[in-house]
C-alpha cells in the first residue's frame, strides 16, 4: 500500500508498505535549506514518529542533490534568525521554547535534529548528491548514511565564517571519531563518497541508480517480523545511555524496557520462537511506557 502526502511545500511524503520516504522537493534549488523546510522537516519526523504504520524513514533528495546547504539568496539574516535579539545562555535553558527563542534564536537544522533524535523510527539517509553544510549536519542525527557514488559532501562552515550546527558537534564525532571530525570541520573542504566511506560517515557508497534499493532493503532489514515498540526502546537507548556518565543510568533505563516489552511483545516473541514460526507483534511504538524517559 502506499501512501502519498502533499500536504509539504518542500518535500514530498510517500509512505508505501510501512517504509516512508521524505524527498527534500526543491530540485531547481538544489533542494537548498529554508526556514519553511525546517520547519515542514520538524512536523514529517514528529509526524512519522507517532503513526504506527510508519516503519521506517528513508530520506533523500529530490533532482541531482540531497541538500547543496542553506538557501543563501533570501533577504535578511539567511539563516532566519532574528537580529534585534541579544540571546543569552540563560535564554537557552529558561526560554527555549519562548516563541521569540523558537523563531528568532534557534538553530533550524538544530530543530530537525532534535526531531530525527527523537523519532521513535530507524531513520536512513540515501544521499544522492551534494550534501553540503545543514545538508550534511542534518544526516548526522540520522542512523546510517548510503551515499551514491555521485555525493559530494562538505562541512563547509569554516568557509563562511560560521559554526557547524544541526547537533554535529554532538553527533559526528560520535560516528567518525574526534580526530576525523576536526579534520572535515577544520579544513571545510569537500570531499567524495569513497572519503566518506574510508571515513566511516557512510555505510555504503553504490551506483546511483540503485542506492534508493539499497536504502529500502536496509529499511526492511530492520522492520520485517520486528516489535515496532522494542526497535522505538532500542533506537533511542542506544542514543541516550550512551551519552551518559555511569552504566548505571542505563542500567535504570535497560530494567524498565526490558520489563514493558517482556510483558508486551516479548510474550509473543518467546511463544513465536519456542513454536518455531513467525512472530506477530501487535505493539504500537505511539504507546509505549515510561518514554521519554529524559523529560
Amino acid at each position: 500500500m502506499t501512501n502519498a502526502h502533499t500536504t509539504y511545500t518542500t518535500l514530498t511524503w510517500t509512505n508505501s508498505d510501512g517504509i516512508l520516504t521524505i524527498t527534500l522537493n526543491r530540485p531547481d534549488n538544489l533542494n537548498a535549506f529554508t526556514v519553511e523546510m525546517a520547519n515542514e522537516l520538524v512536523d514529517a519526523f514528529d509526524r512519522a514518529s507517532e503513526d504506527d504504520s510508519v516503519r521506517a524513514v528513508v530520506v533523500t533528495g529530490s533532482g541531482r542533490a540531497f541538500c547543496a546547504g542553506m538557501d543563501l539568496s533570501v533577504d535578511g539574516n539567511v539563516f532566519g534568525l532574528d537580529e534585534a535579539q541579544h540571546p543569552t545562555f540563560e535564554d537557552m535553558h529558561a526560554r527555549l521554547n519562548d516563541p521569540a527563542i523558537v523563531n528568532g534564536v534557534r538553530d533550524t537544522g538544530g530543530r530537525v535534529a532534535l526531531a530525527i533524535f527523537a523519532c521513535k523510527k530507524p531513520v536512513i539517509a540515501a544521499i544522492n548528491g551534494a550534501a553540503v553544510g545543514v545538508g550534511a549536519t542534518m544526516t548526522t542525527a540520522m542512523d546510517f548514511r548510503l551515499a551514491s557514488n555521485k555525493a559530494r559532501i562538505g562541512f563547509v562552515f569554516g568557509k563562511l565564517g560560521i559554526v557547524p550546527e544541526a547537533c554535529s558537534t554532538w553527533f559526528l564525532p560520535r560516528i567518525v571519531g574526534m580526530q576525523q571530525a576536526l579534520e572535515w570541520i577544520y579544513s571545510a573542504e569537500i570531499f567524495d563518497a569513497e572519503e566518506a566511506l574510508r571515513g566511516g560517515f557512510v555505510k555504503t557508497v553504490c551506483p546511483a541508480e540503485q542506492l534508493l534499493d539499497e536504502a529500502y532493503k536496509l529499511a526492511r532489514k530492520f522492520t520485517e517480523n520486528r516489535s515496532p515498540v522494542a526497535t522505538a526502546y532500542m533506537r533511542q537507548m542506544l542514543y541516550r545511555n550512551s551519552a551518559q556518565s555511569h552504566p548505571l543510568e542505563a542500567h535504570r533505563v535497560d530494567s524498565l524496557a526490558m520489563f514493558y516489552t517482556s510483558i508486551g511483545d516479548g510474550k509473543e516473541g518467546v511463544t513465536a520462537f519456542l513454536e518455531k514460526r513467525t512472530p506477530h507483534f501487535s505493539g504500537k511504538a505511539s504507546q509505549m511506557p515510561f518514554y521519554p524517559w529524559t523529560e
